[in-house]
């Protein structure tokens, strides 16, 4: 076992917000409609995605430099991220009036890249990996002098991203259950501070990626363990071991973590953008991924915090096609079918007359399986969800054609 630490208090939480008036936005809390019949009552989606920089960080980082001696800062600070606490960290500074270096790894999403630039940061790229780019930092800091700022593991870091939680309790006095993105723990363990303080009974949930979740084994050890290797979309909470201090608050205030498949984050992200009209990044969304593969497991009022906006166009429309696919909004068949003129004609007819958007074709008479006179027609095609799949397969088959 770890040896017990002070946690962050509520009066170091309320300390913060007093600091960032003005600095940060009161985020908006929206009711999610579609969600409510999962869990039999209402749930509300904090929408820190929308917050400056595009995510919670801000909250964190501003509470953390601003609590420097005016020495420290005139050394400068020093990060590492794959994205989001990079602009909260180049954005605080600024705001501060201390010079900011951030490392990020060599495969930066570029639209994160530029953002941090933009905000005024100095940064380099290092490392294939998120641990070689914060053991860069780190060495930075020992040979500059410049103080190095921490993503999740330091009290006041905690402290600011505990705010979050006492806008909940404001904007929804009856929340019994609120879910968070988790990576290294600053934002779970900031909220379950702030919420336990008040309100104890309030069920605060960490939720992991499936393929990166780090909080389970170690909550069973006692004490943080590292993973062997990660794999997930949601690069915001891809934390390989949580540090010290946030281990030891999701330990002791944290009632629950649990875990979200990476089918799911996809269906979420696209949830978000179709239903809610928000830019989520998966890591942001893994909380209405929690909800959705999750019903029935959480008591409403359920409070679900977007954590982030920030994601590659690039990355989105990957995900997007993703979430269609795995929400059965995608069907791909192959008919085997007469070979004579109109045949590919009055598949596409019909196929058209029952809704469906046809995305691609092949047509081959090329095939081991297929007798003289027949041809294959293989159709990629968008429907409206799996019911709609099941719908137009039954059609054809009823037509008469072969349905593989």
């Amino acid at each position: 076992m770890i040896r017990p630490m002070r946690l962050v208090s509520i009066e170091q939480i309320l300390q913060a917000r007093k600091l960032l008036e003005g600095v940060t936005r009161k985020t908006p809390m929206e009711h999610a409609s579609d969600l409510r019949s999962l869990h039999g009552g209402p749930v509300y989606l904090k929408c820190e995605n929308l917050q400056r920089t595009g995510s919670f960080k801000i909250r964190g980082a501003y509470t953390r430099i601003h609590g420097l001696s005016e020495e420290e800062r005139a050394r400068g600070v020093v990060a590492a991220s794959a994205g989001n606490h990079a602009q909260g960290v180049a954005l605080a500074s600024s705001l501060l009036g201390a010079k900011s270096t951030v490392f990020m790894p060599e495969r930066a999403p570029l639209p994160k890249l530029a953002a941090t630039k933009g905000y005024g940061a100095d940064v380099h790229l290092h490392g294939a990996v998120l641990e070689e780019t914060l053991a860069e930092a780190i060495a930075f800091g020992e040979r500059t002098g410049a103080v190095f700022i921490h993503p999740f593991d330091h009290e006041d870091i905690i402290a600011g991203q505990g705010t979050v939680g006492l806008e909940i309790l404001e904007q929804v006095p009856d929340v019994e259950t609120i879910l968070v993105a988790t990576g290294g723990g600053g934002l779970v363990g900031g909220v379950a501070a702030a919420v336990k303080a008040t309100r104890p009974g309030v069920r605060v949930v960490g939720v992991q990626a499936q393929d990166a979740a780090a909080y389970p084994a170690s909550l069973a050890a006692g004490k943080p363990i590292r993973l062997k290797e990660m794999h997930t979309m949601a690069d915001g909470i891809a934390v390989g071991e949580p540090g010290k201090v946030s281990y030891a608050h999701v330990a002791d205030l944290v009632d629950e973590v649990v875990t979200v498949t990476e089918e799911s984050l996809s269906r979420a992200v696209l949830l978000c953008l179709e239903r809610r009209k928000l830019v989520v990044e998966p890591a942001g969304a893994a909380v209405v991924a929690a909800l959705m593969q999750h019903p029935g497991a959480f008591t409403p009022p359920i409070v679900a915090i977007l954590s982030g906006g920030n994601v590659d166009p690039l990355l989105l429309l990957q995900i997007i096609q993703r979430g269609m696919t795995d929400g059965g909004r995608y069907l791909k068949l192959r008919l085997r079918v007469p070979d004579r003129p109109g045949s590919l004609v009055a598949v596409l007819s019909r196929v058209s007359s029952m809704g469906v958007n046809v995305i691609d074709v092949e047509h081959s008479r090329i095939s081991g399986a297929l007798a003289i006179g027949e041809v294959d027609i293989s159709l990629a095609l968008e429907t409206r969800g799996p019911e709609h799949c099941e719908e137009v397969a039954r059609a054809l088959q009823a037509a008469g054609y072969t349905v593989v």
